[in-house]
């Protein structure tokens, strides 16, 4: 194989240099701003002060950058995770992980609700009340379960049900949740499940 035949360079290459160089400016930056005050006119027990508590003072504002960053990664993941929702990515242990629902009972997903509820995770509670619905719609032939459909496509085939108001409360706070990254309280947790249980009506 000639040589021309090997690659040169790709992107994953270059950002590794990339930082590296840039690791190694930092080491350098570091390095160099040890406060040297021997000259000063400072008495020497303030001076050996300041060169034992020098590499503690470095190490907290790393920890400081090092929280800082990761608080922004933590709000833009708040920001971004509705819109991952809703193209079908979940990450995490959450009670509604995307199992299908016919793969599930009406009651996999009611105790999962009342679980969130008690932690104080309304919005997920929320969810499992939502998808205790669709189960239930399913199980008794109402609305059977098709994967692709939408909240939109859902509110039509509930609009000519006898209790299409509860049907409603559940689509349009569900759609809150995944599109308007709404906050949900106790009381609107409520109001879905007096939603949820009028459709469980006999």
């Amino acid at each position: 194989m000639s040589a021309d035949g090997f690659e040169k360079t790709n992107f994953a290459w270059q950002m590794h240099q990339l930082q590296q160089r840039f690791s190694e400016w930092l080491e350098l930056k570091l390095s160099q701003n040890t406060p040297d005050l021997s000259n000063a006119s400072f008495p020497s027990w303030l001076i050996n002060l300041i060169k034992l508590l020098w590499p503690l003072f470095k190490a907290a504002s790393w920890l400081i950058l090092g929280l800082v960053v990761t608080w922004l990664l933590w709000q833009l993941w708040l920001l971004l995770r509705p819109y991952l929702s809703s193209l079908g990515f979940e990450l995490g242990n959450s009670p509604s992980k995307t199992t299908p629902v016919n793969d599930r009972t009406t009651a996999d997903w009611l105790g999962p609700s009342r679980q969130c509820y008690l932690q104080g995770n309304y919005g997920e509670a929320v969810r499992c009340l939502y998808m205790a619905m669709l189960q239930r719609s399913h199980e008794t032939g109402i609305i059977p379960h098709e994967p692709s459909r939408t909240d939109g496509e859902y509110r039509q085939l509930t609009q000519m049900l006898p209790k299409q108001e509860s049907y409603q409360t559940l689509l349009t706070t569900h759609e809150e949740i995944c599109f308007g990254n709404a906050e949900i309280s106790p009381e609107i947790f409520d109001r879905c499940q007096q939603a949820y249980r009028k459709i469980d009506e006999k």
